[in-house]
Formats: structure tokens, C-alpha cells, sequence
């Protein structure tokens, strides 16, 4: 049986999107594969790794990872319950109108991005779902998916709006597992000594450097997978009560305020503005 599920929600002459389901069975590293198309792919469920060489990324919902053409590549799934990802194939001339220099390899006659992975914002996180749930429930027209694509496309590689990690091996190792801890487990209550044991330094050194790849505080980080999930499950919850508590928050209106700072819209609006009710 294939571990992987494959919807293909749009395909024109400018872009494909596909919603791909893994089961994660697999938990070693699968054989090597090859990408046939230059693609943007976001995690919007699970987690897996992706290795390319001697180079591994943690793939979740707070990243897009890039899929170069021809570029060989391994996954794992170090995590039980496997993942789902939008996966988007774009053109490279879009591509190189799109993307910064700073992303890109400048050498080859071929657009190649010269990096795994981008960590995107709250408002990329919600397009992402936004442009999933139309074309799942097919209220979205041509232009206007194409459009929502072609937005997050932009806003995944900004320079404003989306942030490359800066680490050594070793610090980028140590933060990967504190993601994994994260990602078993999102409406666990994790305590900064929990993970520091699950990463094997102390809670004080895992802040500090936590902080300074990533960008952000290890609390927000949690927070911001725990939303992407709300975002992912609002078409399937009618008590969205039932969907904070299982998402580890402590009340409706924890639940709520914090969805509204993230995405500009309470869950019950955004549900409403996506057509999911």
C-alpha cells in the first residue's frame, strides 16, 4: 500500500497545487527521490524530516520547504502520525520574478533556491489554508486560486515576511529536536525543563539558542504549530470549544484571543470568511 495520498486541486498553465497525505509508516529514512519540478511545499499537519546530503530540516507547519528540480532527497518520519502538505509546482520564470536574490542560487542557467527551508508568518500560515479549503470544497475559481497562490507564493519568500535561520550544525541539531518534542505532542503542556530533557541541554542554554536561530521564543513557536493545526481543523469542528481544549488551550477565549492577534479574524470568523460554514 502507498504511503502517500495525492488530491490535485488546481493545475493551469501557471501553477499545480496538490494536497499530499502521508501516513508515516515509514519511520526511517525513505530511499532516495528526486523532484521533476521546482516546488513550494507547506506542511500544514505532522511533522517529517527532509535530508538532502549532509543537510536535515524539520519540516512543520511554521516552514515552506523548497523542492528544487532534479535535486535528489530522503524523508523520515522521526514522529508518529505522519504529515499533509499543500504542495505547489511553480514555474521558474514566476519564480525568478518572485523570489529575492538572497534565496536563489545566482549560478546556472536554472533557477535553483539555495536553501531547504523559510519559517513563514501567521498571514502565510493562513493563505495556506485559506487556498486549501477553497479548493478542497471547490468554491474557488480559476483566477482567484491562482491569484491566492500566486500572494502566497510572494509572501513565503519575502524578506520582510518570511526568516532563513542562521545556526552552526550543532545548534541547528538542538533546536530540530525541541521542534520534534513540540510536534509529538501539541496539546501537551510542555514545561522548558521537559523539553531541555527531551534535548539534552540545559532549560537556560535551549532558550538562549532557540531564541537566536529561530527567531522567536519557544512558547510562541508552540503556540504558532497549535494555530496552524486550528487552522487546518476548522471545517471539521461545529464546537470550536472542543477544538482549543484539544488543542491544549485553556479556554474558549484563550483559544479565541489568540487566533484573532495571529490571523486578524476569531476562529468562528475565519470559518466563516473561508465558507467552511
Amino acid at each position: 500500500m502507498s504511503q502517500f495520498a495525492v488530491t490535485k486541486l488546481l493545475d493551469t498553465d501557471l501553477i499545480q497545487v496538490r494536497d499530499v497525505v502521508c501516513n508515516g509508516d515509514c519511520r526511517h529514512r525513505s530511499g532516495e527521490e528526486c523532484s521533476h519540478a521546482t516546488s513550494l511545499v507547506f506542511p500544514y499537519r505532522g511533522v517529517f524530516m527532509r535530508h538532502v546530503g549532509g543537510d536535515d530540516t524539520v519540516a512543520e507547519a511554521n516552514q515552506v520547504l523548497f523542492f528544487n528540480c532534479d535535486e535528489a532527497y530522503q524523508i523520515s518520519h522521526p514522529v508518529e502520525g505522519g504529515d499533509s502538505c499543500l504542495s505547489m509546482d511553480v514555474p521558474e520564470a514566476m519564480l525568478e520574478e518572485l523570489v529575492p536574490a538572497e534565496h536563489r542560487n545566482p549560478k546556472g542557467s536554472r533557477f535553483v533556491f539555495n536553501k531547504q527551508r523559510l519559517r513563514i508568518d501567521e498571514r502565510a500560515q493562513a493563505l495556506v489554508a485559506l487556498l486549501r479549503h477553497s479548493l478542497m470544497r471547490g468554491a474557488a475559481e480559476t483566477l482567484e486560486a491562482e491569484t491566492l497562490a500566486m500572494t502566497l507564493v510572494r509572501r513565503s519568500v519575502g524578506v520582510r515576511t518570511a526568516r532563513a535561520a542562521t545556526a552552526s550544525a550543532g545548534r541547528q541539531k538542538l533546536v530540530d529536536r525541541a521542534k520534534l518534542a513540540l510536534s509529538s505532542d501539541l496539546a501537551r503542556r510542555w514545561t522548558l525543563a521537559e523539553i531541555a530533557g527531551e534535548t539534552g541541554v540545559s532549560p537556560v542554554y535551549l532558550t538562549q539558542v532557540f531564541q537566536q536561530v529561530e527567531g522567536t521564543p519557544l512558547y510562541r513557536y508552540q503556540l504558532r504549530l497549535r494555530l496552524a493545526r486550528a487552522l487546518d481543523l476548522l471545517g471539521t469542528y461545529d464546537d470550536l470549544t472542543d477544538l482549543g481544549f484539544e488543542l491544549g488551550f485553556s479556554s474558549h477565549s484563550h483559544f479565541s484571543s489568540a487566533f484573532r492577534q495571529a490571523y486578524g479574524r476569531t476562529p468562528a470568523e475565519f470559518q466563516r470568511f473561508a465558507g467552511l460554514r
